[in-house]
């Protein structure tokens, strides 16, 4: 029996550009990635995707775009990782280092697929050009993807 946890990203895309973290500490170490976490007790999902990107980036946005959802298995893992991920064009203050997170700016044709999660490579291109999408991904290990789904949806 599978239960669900509820988490954040934010990517942050600007012309020609998005912002991505290198995480430094615990799940994800040494992969970049966009900007979140879970959502806490009595949070929206909106609100802990805007609370998680000021702490991990020294961010804060006006608007928050919904891209998509996409739901994350681990083999041996009884819970499920539902993933809310967000799309921000404009924002205040410069990126900065966290704890947890080192933020680069990178062209969007030299995106680091080979340093970031493997399913990143299917859905990010898809938020890059404004398509909102579902998807499942269940790995085996963290670099394996078993099996996959995604697709385009009208709405998210």
């Amino acid at each position: 029996m599978f239960t669900s946890k509820l988490f954040t990203l934010v990517l942050v895309v600007q012309p020609q550009q998005v912002l991505l973290g290198m995480k430094k500490r615990g799940f994800g170490a040494g992969r970049w990635n966009g900007f979140g976490g879970k959502v806490q007790a009595g949070e929206t999902i909106e609100q802990a995707a805007h609370r998680e990107l000021l702490e991990e980036s020294g961010l804060t946005v006006d608007n928050l775009q919904k891209m998509g959802q996409i739901t994350f298995e681990f083999v041996g893992n009884s819970e499920l990782m539902e993933v809310h991920i967000f799309r921000a064009d404009t924002f205040h203050g410069e990126p900065t280092e966290s704890d947890e997170m080192r933020p680069q700016w990178f062209q969007l044709d030299q995106v680091p697929f080979s340093h970031m999660w493997p399913d990143d490579v299917y859905w990010f291109p898809l938020l890059l050009q404004k398509k909102l999408f579902r998807g499942y991904f269940k790995f085996q290990g963290l670099d394996t993807i078993q099996e996959y789904t995604l697709r385009q949806v009208e709405e998210v």
